[in-house]
């Protein structure tokens, strides 16, 4: 039980860090965001609990591919928001895109017959 909290509390400070660099530092703050700080903590989560590297690198593999469709987030939701459009409808529309560049990804993958 303390491991799980333990876990909860450490990932929730890096995500407030973030946040509290980030008002300070557009910059700064992208830097921190940009570094896959959430897949780190994952793999060392993944490797204490299971020894598993092969797990482990099959995560990677994923988190690579899947990296590429979750950058339409980052590309329509600072368009949407420099066009005015409200803040929360432009972060739902981004997410839809996203998601459904997920799915995408996911076909154009089976298709080339790599499995994540």
């Amino acid at each position: 039980m303390w491991y799980y909290i333990i876990k909860v509390i450490t990932s929730s400070i890096i995500i407030v860090m973030i946040s509290e660099i980030s008002k300070r530092s557009s910059l700064i703050g992208s830097i921190l965001a940009s570094i896959p700080l959430i897949s780190f903590l994952a793999f060392i989560w993944l490797y204490i609990e299971t020894k598993d590297v092969s797990k482990i690198a099959d995560l990677s593999t994923g988190i690579f591919w899947l990296v590429i469709p979750s950058l339409s987030f980052f590309l329509l939701f600072p368009y949407l928001l420099k066009r005015n459009v409200q803040f929360y409808l432009s972060m739902t529309t981004a997410t839809i895109v996203m998601i459904l560049s997920y799915f995408f990804m996911i076909y154009i993958l089976k298709k080339f017959g790599i499995k994540i």
